[in-house]
């Protein structure tokens, strides 16, 4: 039996996402049901890790103490849904970076994977835009794409990798993982 271990995407998965991106705690805004779908994962025994890429901050648009702030808003409304997040990895980096982190790269999956010494291989993630499932079937993953943030888009592009499953959200996700256990 593997791990119960999910890998989110943090924008337009837990909060409603920003073509101008997500830059204070203020416009950090969670999505209906998503921090109680933590509670529900957290509460069956799954780690839960972030991995978001926040090429705001390699743009300059907003400084790391602000990202932390963010963050912190966010655990703090997981804990308040009874909830956690046991880790979140980010890429700082901006989209025109060679970096090994930035997603569709499965850097920050490779990292996650090191930092709890376990295989990803099966294990879901889910994303809203086809960069976050191709990171995640780079490491192994089984993608699961939601419709909120720019999921839509993505479902309405085409081409998802083989396997994805598509959910409303994220709380259709863990109601259809928990059903399974």
């Amino acid at each position: 039996m593997p791990h119960k271990f999910i890998i989110l995407d943090r924008d337009g998965v837990i909060n409603f996402d920003s073509a101008q991106f997500i830059k204070s705690p203020e416009e950090w805004k969670p999505i209906p049901g998503s921090l109680e779908a933590i509670g529900r994962l957290a509460e069956a025994g799954y780690r839960i890790v972030v991995a978001t890429n926040q090429s705001g901050v390699g743009r300059g648009l907003f400084d790391m103490d602000t990202l932390n702030a963010i963050n912190d808003k966010m655990m703090k409304a997981v804990a308040q849904a009874g909830g956690r997040i046991d880790a979140i990895f980010f890429c700082p980096h901006s989209a025109d970076s060679t970096c090994e982190c930035r997603k569709p790269k499965p850097g920050m999956f490779n990292q996650i994977s090191a930092r709890f010494n376990v295989d990803l291989t099966g294990l879901p993630t889910v994303g809203d835009s086809l960069r976050d499932l191709q990171a995640g079937i780079a490491a192994g993953c089984r993608p699961y794409l939601v419709l909120t943030g720019k999921g839509e888009k993505t479902q309405a592009d085409g081409e998802l990798p083989e396997g994805t499953q598509v959910f409303a959200n994220l709380a259709a996700v863990v109601d259809h993982l928990l059903a399974r256990e």
